[in-house]
């Protein structure tokens, strides 16, 4: 049995190619959509379930990224990027008042780092699950039961992360594509768990 990827006539590149270019050019469509901030849970959702739509050979473009997208924009999904927002800086604010030399600022600054990164993974996770199209509330709480019970994903999308944030800050550049490889590896660890689980 041949393991090579199936080509198309006419398709220059394999399969593998062409998700690669998908993934980029919906990193660079989660980007332009991140930038009012408060639609960033929205558009990193959407990427996330066109990406998860890959694994059934469904398209991975940045048009039906888009098309999904016209149905989103709820009061719930403008609030969850409201909370967002709001919860991120108050984490600089902290930090900056960590900084600043009052008592016990070391210790504050590991335990709101901590916290930081337990509240961005169950973020992120809940971005991941199809229930963030509809409703946010059930995608974080089953994504604070999937952070809790699979601490191995967790790590995984900590490690996303941090790749992004490294590529980012090594080419500036790169900072406008990383929304696609971070959502496809988001869903990579969602549909880790959902098999797992299965």
């Amino acid at each position: 049995m041949s393991t090579t990827p199936h080509r198309e006539p006419g398709e220059l590149f394999g399969p593998r190619a062409t998700l690669f270019a998908d993934v980029l050019s919906i990193g660079l469509a989660t980007t332009l959509t991140c930038l009012p901030l408060i639609t960033a849970p929205a558009a990193l959702s959407t990427a996330c379930a066109v990406l998860r739509g890959a694994a059934n050979h469904e398209p991975s473009t940045a048009g039906r990224y888009f098309a999904l997208l016209r149905q989103r924009l709820r009061p719930g999904d403008l609030a969850a990027g409201a909370l967002a927002l709001a919860a991120t800086l108050l984490v600089i604010a902290d930090l900056a008042l960590a900084s600043a030399g009052l008592p016990g600022a070391r210790l504050f600054a590991t335990a709101a780092t901590a916290l930081t990164a337990v509240a961005l993974t169950i973020a992120l996770r809940a971005c991941a699950r199809p229930e963030s199209l509809t409703d946010w509330r059930a995608a974080l709480r089953a994504a604070a039961t999937d952070t809790a019970r699979d601490p191995a994903g967790s790590a995984l999308v900590l490690l996303a992360v941090a790749t992004a944030a490294l590529c980012a800050w090594m080419m500036l550049p790169l900072a406008l594509l990383t929304p696609g490889p971070l959502a496809l590896a988001l869903a990579g660890v969602a549909r880790r768990r959902e098999t797992a689980g299965t």
